[in-house]
């Protein structure tokens, strides 16, 4: 397996986009599968990797769709059987998002957990009632994260797949 130069480039190009995507599963502001997919767009028009590639960008589609099929619509059903509302969860991404730049990466968890509570809180009025609540949210929601994460893995063990047979 030769590559020319601007093939390679490509490659690492595709391999940054990727990673930079498995990274977007915990980073707010990056979108983790798209990212992981347009890595692999780029390498599957770019890369002269043969007429595999675009087997491997077919199935890296149907894994990134269904994929954002599945993170939003499993946790979710969970959470509405539970009853924990949207706005709980809404708030608790706001907080999280500022969580996370004021104390970096751990205030990402942390002001998710606290926002909420505090939604729970005041909705249930009553502090041993919006803790189980915020349990069940914090649960739904790294479920998100371990199908987000599992898709982009599987998007990059295919496009290693394709790397190495194409």
């Amino acid at each position: 397996m030769s590559l020319t130069d601007s093939q390679a480039a490509v490659s690492v190009l595709a391999a940054l986009a990727i990673l930079a995507g498995l990274a977007g599963v915990v980073v707010p502001g990056l979108p983790a599968l798209p990212l992981c997919w347009g890595g692999v767009l780029v390498w599957a028009l770019f890369g002269g990797a043969g007429a595999g590639r675009w087997l491997v960008l077919a199935a890296a589609t149907l894994v990134a769709l269904g994929g954002t099929v599945v993170k939003y619509a499993w946790p979710g059903r969970n959470l509405k059987r539970t009853g924990v509302p949207t706005s709980s969860l809404l708030a608790g991404g706001l907080l999280g998002l500022v969580g996370f730049f004021v104390v970096p990466v751990v205030g990402l968890v942390l002001g998710f957990v606290g926002g909420v509570w505090a939604a729970e809180r005041l909705r249930l009025g009553d502090s041993r009632l919006a803790w189980p609540a915020t349990k069940r949210a914090v649960a739904a929601a790294g479920l998100a994260m371990l199908v987000e994460f599992l898709a982009g893995l599987l998007i990059a063990a295919l496009w290693v797949a394709g790397l190495l047979l194409g």
